[in-house]
């Protein structure tokens, strides 16, 4: 047994050791310098090629003040909201600290109570590291500051030295930036309201910061900052900070808040290009909003500055051409775009709206609450060639498969029993149009974008199968449509530009998918930066399922509701996309090299609520197939000017043909030619007689002359009794080979196809 001489000198040693480790630390720790702390650099932002894009900082909207210049409200404010024994206490909250270090030893995170001198050492430091290193030093700064300086003097440098959004450090920039006057000449309510921008700049600031953060929207951030706001003012009166008087003057109303500002360099499109690389660094990296924007910073990221340049330029053109200004039904349109490479996931252009110089601080192409309508019905198909239906599980739906296309159709769940809705009445599925389609191929039904089909196609696969497709293409779960009715199927959902070009990206690498991203690296004082390793590319869908979604979307432009994107002249697969009262558009199209997807919509500037857009651009209703595929093809022909037209792998035939029902049968079993490279030259249209109603334009299951496959072509046997009539036959011999013209192949004379519309 050890001597208690022993014991007592170990312990005295052991504390004797301790007590020195403290005041080393204690004498080694500089206090802050609000001074220093205030010199920011410029973030400079590199395009694809490595040549500076931009460089943009905010050493401009910072600048320190006395305490004499800080009214005494604010200082109040910040007393009340977050530290009210701040004139008392020694500067370090052991509590706090104690169950910051508890937390980290399970594995948590190093959060705490802090008191305003702790939080002043904080601001000082660039690294936030949640370590149990950097609490024992912010701990032993702390204590020094506090017997160092008056509290007066660390107030002012804490105030000094916090950050209050929009780029804004210091309560000098905070007043100018949120209220346009010197930090002297705030009102208790505008303390009060910086105050509450103390909690988090990203929740609190009421312009909404839904680009770093989707819950951090406009509204839902008016609402908390209002919350806070109220609840600061009534800590002051409570602490009797305020008068009776001078509380009720201050709660009369919340402070009127200056919209944002575009800062240096923050200009045309490169402001929503740093905008989509700021978010990405932070979502990406242990960075933090208030670090980054200290600056000091170099971003390289994947944009193509040529391109970058034609989306604009597209859009700008188009733009000039169909919309008039002037007329009302034109005035708040809005477009956002996005480029994303296939097989890569690398996001090589984006247009984010009219630029921050103009007012308009949102990234149209990173921004979620645009529904995509019809150009979520790829999704449909490849769930059904993926999962199949209820009543046959695991069996692929063919494209070939025939749905009932009529207008205003009773959806049916998957056994059979008609939807209901809330209130227990019949779910009815609309079209845009009244025309009776009849029992259609799914095919066909994509080519011509008709509604019903895809609804019920969606019921008998299951919604759930339709929501996972979609999120393995890309899509973000955040914004897909929580209720899974019927109306999901056909784009009730909300993704950006960017992740519908990433989705559709998917179906142009054969069903590899990689997520999209905007930085291939970050520096600081020449340090690589974490956490910015090239998304990995992973097999998404089976190549056969998306090289037959790819087939089926080449045959939309061809001949259905997307020629327009014919005068692009080379292979492309792509599909329009129109919502119920006409408040959006959409069309995404791809080539081997290139995803890209166009939305339009119009928007109340004051709410942000969607406008219909009937009659805009003099027209009585808006399509995807209009504006947004003419500023896809105008915006592809220059992005792909340089490169080689690699078409699509061919589909192989997949599945099997599984009929609603209800459907006529048999159905005969035809080898769908792929389709071939489209030519600059339109092809000629057949001599018809005029149709009573519009006319449809055929599919590939239709162009072999049976009847009974395309009742809304010919009859059930040959060409009915309308324009068709007889010269259709009766036993024509199909030729799987030949698709092109009207002859004794799909019949005889001018039976055949075209002529047997109306039989």
């Amino acid at each position: 047994m050890p001597s208690w001489k022993l014991v007592t000198g170990l312990f005295v040693g052991f504390l004797g050791s301790l007590v020195a480790m403290v005041g080393i630390g204690f004498a080694m720790v500089q206090v802050p310098n609000e001074n220093i702390a205030a010199q920011s650099q410029n973030n400079v932002y590199y395009w694809a090629d490595k040549s500076q894009m931009v460089a943009t900082g905010t050493g401009v909207n910072r600048q320190n003040v006395t305490i004499d210049k800080i009214p005494t409200a604010m200082q109040d404010a910040v007393i009340s909201a977050e530290n009210k024994s701040f004139y008392k206490d020694s500067g370090v909250d052991p509590m706090g600290i104690a169950r910051a270090l508890a937390n980290m030893a399970r594995g948590g995170q190093t959060q705490g109570g802090s008191t305003i001198t702790q939080q002043f050492v904080k601001n000082t430091y660039l690294s936030q590291d949640q370590t149990v290193t950097r609490k024992f030093k912010e701990m032993f700064i702390s204590i020094k500051v506090g017997t160092k300086f008056s509290k007066p003097q660390i107030l002012q440098g804490y105030l000094n030295t916090s950050y209050y959004g929009r780029g804004a450090y210091g309560i000098q920039a905070a007043a100018q930036t949120y209220f346009g006057v010197d930090a002297v000449k705030l009102q208790p309510s505008q303390c009060a309201f910086l105050a509450a921008l103390l909690k988090g700049p990203t929740y609190y600031d009421p312009a909404g910061n839904a680009d770093l953060d989707p819950a951090a929207d406009a509204k839902s951030n008016r609402k908390r900052s209002e919350e806070r706001w109220r609840w600061i003012l009534g800590e002051m009166h409570k602490d009797q900070h305020l008068t009776d008087a001078q509380y009720t003057e201050a709660v009369k109303k919340y402070p009127d808040v200056q919209g944002r500002k575009a800062t240096k360099g923050m200009t045309g499109q490169i402001s929503y290009l740093v905008d989509t690389a700021k978010k990405y660094v932070i979502a990406h990296s242990d960075i933090t909003e208030a670090e980054f924007d200290k600056g000091g910073y170099q971003i390289y990221t994947t944009f193509d500055k040529n391109k970058v340049n034609a989306l604009s330029t597209a859009v700008k053109k188009i733009q000039k051409e169909r919309l008039n200004p002037k007329r009302e039904l034109d005035k708040y349109v809005q477009f956002g775009a996005a480029s994303v490479k296939p097989n890569d996931g690398a996001i090589e252009a984006l247009y984010g709206g009219d630029g921050y110089e103009n007012g308009h601080f949102t990234n149209n192409a990173d921004t979620s609450g645009v529904p995509v309508g019809s150009t979520w019905k790829p999704f449909v198909l490849a769930a059904a060639m993926e999962y199949g239906t209820y009543k046959h599980p695991g069996t692929p739906v063919s494209p070939l498969s025939k749905y009932n296309g009529n207008d205003h159709l009773k959806v049916l769940n998957s056994d059979g029993t008609p939807y209901l809705n809330k209130d227990n009445s019949f779910f009815f599925q609309n079209n845009e149009s009244p025309h009776k389609w009849g029992y259609i191929t799914l095919r066909k039904a994509m080519e011509q974008s008709i509604n019903t089909p895809f609804v019920q196609l969606g019921m008998d696969v299951g919604m759930t199968h339709v929501r996972d497709v979609a999120k393995s293409a890309g899509i973000l779960p955040a914004s897909m449509s929580v209720n899974l009715n019927p109306s999901f199927a056909i784009g009730t959902s909300t993704p950006s530009a960017i992740r519908m070009a990433d989705a559709y990206a998917t179906f142009a690498a054969s069903g590899k998918q990689a997520d999209p991203y905007s930085v291939t690296e970050v520096k600081k004082d020449g340090t690589d930066q974490s956490g910015f390793e090239k998304p990995t590319v992973k097999r998404a869908m089976d190549p056969d399922i998306a090289n037959n979604v790819t087939d089926v979307l080449q045959n939309v432009i061809q001949n259905g509701t997307g020629t327009n994107a014919k005068a692009l002249g080379r292979t492309a697969a792509g599909k329009t996309g129109t919502t119920d009262a006409n408040k959006s558009a959409w069309f995404v199209g791809y080539t081997q090299q290139l995803s890209t997807s166009v939305a339009m919509f119009r928007e109340n500037p004051k709410d942000h609520e969607l406008l219909s857009m009937n009659g805009t651009a003099g027209k009585d209703s808006i399509h995807g197939g209009d504006i947004p595929t003419l500023v896809w093809t105008e915006y592809m022909k220059d992005a792909l000017k340089n490169s080689n037209d690699l078409g699509f792998p061919e589909a192989a035939k997949i599945g099997e043909v599984q009929d609603e029902a209800g459907a006529p049968s048999p159905t005969p079993s035809v080898t769908i030619t792929p389709s071939q490279k489209p030519s600059n030259t339109p092809s000629p249209t057949p001599s018809t007689s005029a149709p009573s109603s519009p006319t449809p334009t055929p599919s590939d299951s239709c162009q072999f002359g049976w009847g009974n496959n395309c009742n809304d072509i010919g009859g059930t046997d040959n060409g009915g009794t309308g324009n068709g009539g007889t010269d259709g036959g009766t036993t024509p011999t199909p030729t799987a080979t030949d698709t092109t013209g009207p002859g004794t192949t799909r019949g005889n004379g001018n039976g055949g196809i075209f002529a047997g519309q109306n039989g």
